[in-house]
């Protein structure tokens, strides 16, 4: 579109066809307000717009409404939008499934994208359908879907470049399989910093903080400016690896690359002492920060606390963590077991009391099973799956032939 831009541009004169497909292209590629834009400016250049002009403008306007209730995380009315469109092009299911992945609901997101690949009437999948829907796979750890992502990539011949590649290395991350995820990153013709940092990521997150600094060293060789995800997917490689000194020592290079450090660089060196057990260098870092401590830092603090069994420090840490995360049911839970394993019960009462009292919701824990590649979540007396009925009905049916074996 860029360039289409340009040689319009250049055109000394236009007609309305010229303006259409400017205003075509930029309604279905987006930006979607660029396709209004340029309605009103052929319209001041005194053109009229023909039947073929509107159904592009409403294109772009309907498309432009899911993505945009869905960035002001009310994707409710942006679903409701998309419901009503009777002819939903690519755009239109790329916008919401972008749109769920963004606020969270990543089941939502694979259910329709699997609903996109019935409806025969929208096409293929695209570049953009596969980069908004590979960080769903992720976040449900929805391995079969990437899988046939990565399969109908390789077999349709698409390119796979920084933005996919992120995306497919980042799921087989998450399924520890590192070999090919490397395989991904080597295979992306034009590497920018959002790939490297997602294999850096990868390593670090598996315990190869060797090969994570060989591959920052890589980067650098590249001409490439590392950013502050680098950095920080280098220092958590570094706690999580005990290697304290070379932590300290990238943390200190952020500044000769005009890096900005912001809380979770902070938190992360934090974890990094705590873990290696320097505790007091961890609470002497802590004072020292330019900024004020969040609950990232303190988070980091109490659980180095947790590890090595500073009962004092956890409850200092604790406190800090109740002001200034307060509905966070887990930070009690914590400070109850801590309690409660150094024989403190009334202090672990008390504790446990406080929740109940300031009516704070544990988070309830859930199973999850993929069937038929589509992603189900189900917690103790759950009543929220459409299929409940069928399925409690199967477990008490079980539940019976459970029963008369043991009879027997």
């Amino acid at each position: 579109m860029e360039v289409a831009r340009k040689v319009f541009g250049s055109l000394l004169d236009s007609d309305v066809f010229v303006w259409n497909m400017l205003i075509q292209g930029y309604a279905n590629l987006g930006p979607f307000v660029e396709a209004l834009d340029l309605y009103y400016k052929m319209r001041l250049s005194g053109l009229s717009a023909n039947r073929y002009t509107y159904p592009f403008l409403l294109k772009a306007s309907i498309n432009a409404l899911i993505a945009f209730y869905a960035k002001c995380k009310d994707i409710e009315i942006s679903r409701k939008v998309f419901d009503k469109l009777h002819a939903k092009d690519t755009i239109s299911w790329n916008s919401l499934i972008s749109g769920y992945t963004a606020n969270g609901f990543v089941d939502e997101a694979l259910m329709l994208f699997h609903s996109m690949l019935r409806d025969h009437s929208t096409g293929l999948p695209d570049h953009a359908t596969l980069v908004c829907t590979l960080p769903a796979c992720v976040e449900a750890s929805a391995i079969q879907v990437g899988f046939w992502i990565h399969s109908y990539i390789v077999k349709s011949g698409m390119k796979v470049d920084s933005a996919l590649g992120r995306g497919l290395i980042s799921m087989y991350a998450n399924c520890g399989r590192v070999s090919i995820a490397r395989d991904v990153f080597v295979r992306i013709k034009d590497k920018k910093v959002v790939a490297w940092s997602a294999m850096l990521r990868c390593y670090g997150m598996h315990g190869y903080a060797d090969e994570a600094l060989q591959m920052f060293s890589q980067l650098l060789d590249f001409g490439l400016h590392p950013d502050g995800v680098i950095f920080l997917c280098l220092l958590s490689a570094c706690s999580h690896a005990g290697m304290v000194a070379k932590g300290w020592e990238i943390f200190e290079e952020m500044e000769d690359y005009g890096v900005e450090k912001n809380e979770s660089h902070y938190a992360c060196m934090v974890d990094l002492l705590g873990r290696a057990g320097f505790i007091e260098q961890a609470v002497e870092f802590i004072e020292s920060m330019p900024v004020q401590p969040g609950k990232d830092v303190y988070g980091a603090l109490l659980g180095a606390c947790i590890i090595h069994n500073d009962i004092e420090l956890a409850e200092e840490a604790a406190n800090k963590l109740l002001i200034l995360d307060p509905d966070n049911a887990g930070r009690y839970v914590i400070l109850a077991k801590m309690y409660e394993d150094a024989g403190r019960w009334e202090d672990a009462a008390r504790v446990r009391a406080a929740v109940r009292e300031k009516k704070i919701k544990k988070l309830t824990g859930c199973n999850s099973i993929e069937v038929n590649s589509i992603h189900h979540t189900f917690g103790v007396d759950d009543e929220s799956h459409p299929l409940t009925e069928q399925i409690f009905s199967t477990l008490a049916r079980l539940d019976g032939n459970i029963q008369e074996v043991l009879v027997v």
